[in-house]
């Protein structure tokens, strides 16, 4: 008999990607209205944010979905979602035209409403890049499995190289995720019932609860299935990296992109407070 493929480890397939710095849109209107009724301009949300790095408080700023560095985007609709949806955390990137060529970046995240991918670079060359400049992608990590990951856990949106950098660990048939904090699926917001390779999942966190929260932490969402598209499913948990900060619109804040999603039988969420070490430019080798 031939082995079934999709049940052999096999090797992740990189991918060659193109995206282009974003540079911030609105509306016919400058203005959207938070969760009181009040208007406000939502300074942040998309293209080149400066001064905002992994490591710091998801609501440190006033800004709108704001995320350290830089959101890629494509012009062609279908590009988009492939750039979405095959580039993983951890994925390295280099600046290909403008005044920051030659500088490399990692993939941190991605919001998948507008078909971003957000990456980091070093401030210095942040600096230099310009909205329209071209940044190469090369994309690992889509339908990879560690050797030895226990069968009921779904693996997504990660580089292989960097999980081990993760405060991740497998025993038997048990994969064990450090994060800072976890919260039930009545917190999750945009993103549920849409899919998880390409989408984040916002998290309806009040300012108690998201105090201490940082750019990067792992937080853990109960009852949230995302191997396909995330939904509610009962005794499920999903792991995710927290890649962009709140919001002041119902139904938004801060929002993961989910890494791991499992039965909570198998993938157990266990907060570590200040022993937290989440996503860090360090690991991402960005200086």
């Amino acid at each position: 008999m031939t082995a079934d493929p999709m049940s052999a480890e096999l090797a992740a397939v990189a991918v060659g990607l193109t995206g282009f710095a974003e540079h911030p849109v609105l509306g016919d209107s400058p203005y959207r209205v938070s969760r009181d009724g009040e208007p406000y301009v939502p300074a942040g949300d998309g293209g080149i944010v400066l001064g905002l790095r992994l490591g710091d408080p998801v609501l440190g700023v006033a800004g709108d979905h704001a995320a350290p560095g830089a959101c890629l985007v494509h012009p062609d609709p279908a590009a988009r979602l492939a750039l979405a949806t095959y580039a993983c955390i951890g994925n390295r990137v280099q600046v290909r035209t403008g005044p920051a060529a030659g500088a490399a970046g990692a993939v941190a995240g991605k919001r998948g409403e507008a078909g971003r991918v957000i990456t980091v670079f070093a401030p210095e060359d942040l600096a230099r890049l310009r909205p329209g400049d071209a940044v190469a992608v090369r994309a690992c990590g889509q339908g990879w499995r560690p050797p030895g990951f226990p069968a009921p856990v779904a693996v997504m949106n990660i580089d292989p190289g960097l999980l081990a950098a993760l405060p991740v660990q497998v025993s038997g048939d048990t994969v064990t995720a450090g994060v800072r904090l976890s919260v039930p699926s009545q917190l999750a917001g945009n993103g549920i019932g849409r899919p998880a390779a390409g989408w984040d999942l916002d998290l309806q966190l009040d300012p108690a609860a998201a105090a201490g929260l940082l750019l990067g932490d792992l937080v853990a969402v109960t009852g949230v299935d995302a191997r396909w598209n995330m939904g509610y499913r009962r005794d499920w948990v999903t792991v995710g990296v927290i890649v962009h900060g709140g919001s002041p619109m119902p139904g938004h804040g801060p929002g993961i992109t989910p890494i791991l999603t499992g039965p909570a039988t198998a993938l157990r969420a266990v907060p570590d407070g200040a022993q937290h070490a989440g996503l860090t430019e360090a690991a991402l080798k960005i200086s």
